[in-house]
């Protein structure tokens, strides 16, 4: 297609190379002098590849007069400016279900890590630990009561993985769904109750800072609180400092405020589990994600029915 497309932030290679072989592309992540490159691009750009965290601000919206579509390589949108491009009619998709499996898995696994202490122990044995005695015991996961935060595509596939455990799910949104799961309309309640609080709501304002010092103190000593969702949906000045001075029990957290910078204060914590944004990072997942952003570019540009528009 003859289409012009402007790729604004890094997308892996195999996702790259067909973008380029399918339209004509302009890697704007890889331009010396971005400013000057894009000034000279805009006025013949009509497509836009982003990915989750990078998104689109309405002052480079209103600097491409002809764009027509914003494809996000990933399942949040939050950084786009939704309100800029539903003004001119810009159409903006994303991939969700593709990666559902994949994040839930890593919300599982983070889960397991801190409850279990499975970094402790590999770093115990590694040190030559074991031979001077016992490591000290952990938590069962089974009996315990989860709740997680945001009821969707994700919160339901972790209901499925962890519920499995023999624990009781319990979950927090905008509104009750229709799953077999005690809703609470109050978080602050619901992590009282809980043993475990996940996150997996969308990202962006209406969530920011939803895990608050007040939720984080609820939780409380007995609590681990994981995050596969935004940074952004935590309060992470308070949750470092619960988990400094021994306020909360514990964190598995993939994602983070300032990414790639975490907070170092967190670094020589025993009691938490740090993972580098990789809920969906399997090739497999990461190849059908990037098929689906271009399959929607495809869509449009063809004139048919866009596969996964943003809602």
């Amino acid at each position: 297609m003859t289409a012009e497309i402007l790729v604004l932030a890094p997308v892996p290679p195999f996702t790259l190379e067909r973008l380029d072989k399918t339209f004509s592309t302009h890697h704007l992540f890889k331009a010396a002098d971005k400013e000057k490159t894009l000034a000279e691009l805009a006025p013949k750009i009509r497509g836009v590849m982003t990915s989750g965290g990078s998104g689109i601000d309405a002052a480079t919206v209103a600097r491409l007069p002809k764009l027509e579509i914003v494809s996000v390589f990933g399942v949040g949108y939050d950084p786009v400016d939704l309100p800029a491009c539903r003004a001119r009619g810009i159409h903006v998709t994303n991939t969700p279900d593709v990666l559902t499996d994949d994040v839930a898995d890593v919300a599982l696994g983070l889960t397991l890590n801190v409850m279990r202490r499975f970094c402790v122990s590999d770093r115990f044995v590694r040190a030559g630990q074991w031979l001077k005695g016992n490591q000290p015991l952990a938590e069962k996961v089974g009996g315990k009561t989860v709740g997680i935060i945001g009821m969707g595509r994700i919160g339901q596939a972790i209901a499925k993985r962890v519920g499995a455990m023999e624990t009781t799910i319990v979950y927090h949104g905008p509104r009750k769904k229709d799953v077999p799961h005690r809703y609470y309309p109050d978080l602050v309640a619901m992590a009282r109750d809980c043993h475990v609080l996940i996150a997996a709501c969308p990202g962006g304002e209406a969530t920011r800072g939803i895990v608050s010092a007040a939720v984080i103190e609820a939780l409380g000593k007995k609590g681990a609180f994981v995050n596969i969702a935004r940074g952004s949906v935590a309060d992470e000045k308070a949750l470092v400092e619960a988990l400094v001075e021994g306020r909360l029990g514990g964190a598995g957290l993939d994602v983070f405020v300032d990414e790639p910078n975490v907070p170092e204060a967190l670094f020589k914590l025993d009691n938490v589990v740090l993972y580098p944004h990789v809920g969906s990072a399997t090739l497999d997942t990461r190849k059908a994600m990037g098929d689906l952003a271009i399959d929607n570019l495809v869509a449009h540009f063809g004139g048919k029915k866009l596969l996964t528009p943003v809602p």
